[in-house]
């Protein structure tokens, strides 16, 4: 098996050093990136695109809830995990309606962390395998298969969609109703330390799909005004 990159956020210095070298220990082994607080945890995230996350609650500057809150803005199927030993009802419920796969107690073994993680990705792996096409409504008109990057209308014309253009409506479809940051989008989508080359190239994106479902009076895509955009039907 592959070695699996896992991102630590844990603000406890010492705890972060004996969860690090324990996964490193580990048969098969860890390669192991270590964070301080959500904010960090949050940029090592961008840059390195882990197979996992473990993560601490409480932290300072930005607590481990508004990092898995930004991180599933953008990406659905990274599993998380929380280590912490705020595990009441509330908390837990909190932290899986925020997108958390699990919860694990402190304090905890590197053995027991490394079974959690293993059922994780045995079960992404699985899910992944099932879905061979994933398919949106979009107004009376449209369906989005996103898979195949294909517009497809009720008259039976099929419009083929970059991969970039699929993904962006795929993210509004999947957040209908509900405002998508522009900062999510960007980090979804454009990997570029440019940010006003990607704004202006976002804005081309968005007037595309708009000219894409106009035939369609009942979707439309709205600009929130210093936020993002969002996916507005009235069926």
């Amino acid at each position: 098996m592959d070695t699996i990159k896992l991102l630590l956020v844990e603000d406890d210095p010492s705890l972060r050093y004996i969860v690090q070298s324990g996964l490193e220990d580990i048969i098969e082994g860890y390669e192991v990136l270590a964070a301080a607080n959500g904010e960090e945890g949050l940029a090592m995230w961008r840059e390195h695109r882990p197979d996992v996350i473990l993560s601490d609650i409480e932290m300072p500057v930005m607590d481990g809830y508004e990092m898995v809150k930004r991180i599933r803005e953008v990406d659905k199927e990274t599993p998380i995990i929380f280590s912490s030993g705020l595990v009441s009802p509330k908390n837990v419920l909190k932290g899986y309606e925020l997108g958390a796969n699990n919860y694990i107690k402190k304090p905890f073994i590197p053995e027991e962390l490394d079974a959690h993680i293993h059922a994780l990705l045995k079960l992404s792996k699985g899910e992944k395998s099932k879905d061979e096409s994933e398919c949106y409504k979009i107004g009376k008109e449209y369906v989005l298969d996103a898979t195949h990057a294909i517009l497809k209308h009720s008259s039976g014309e099929n419009k083929t969609l970059t991969a970039r253009e699929a993904g962006l409506l795929q993210m509004l479809c999947e957040n209908r109703g509900d405002v998508v940051r522009r900062e999510a989008i960007l980090d979804k989508f454009w990997n570029t330390e440019d940010d006003y080359f990607a704004s202006r190239s976002l804005d081309v994106f968005v007037t595309k799909l708009r000219k894409l479902i106009a035939e369609d009076s009942s979707v439309s895509i709205k600009t929130v005004k210093g936020v993002g955009l969002m996916l507005e039907e009235n069926i």
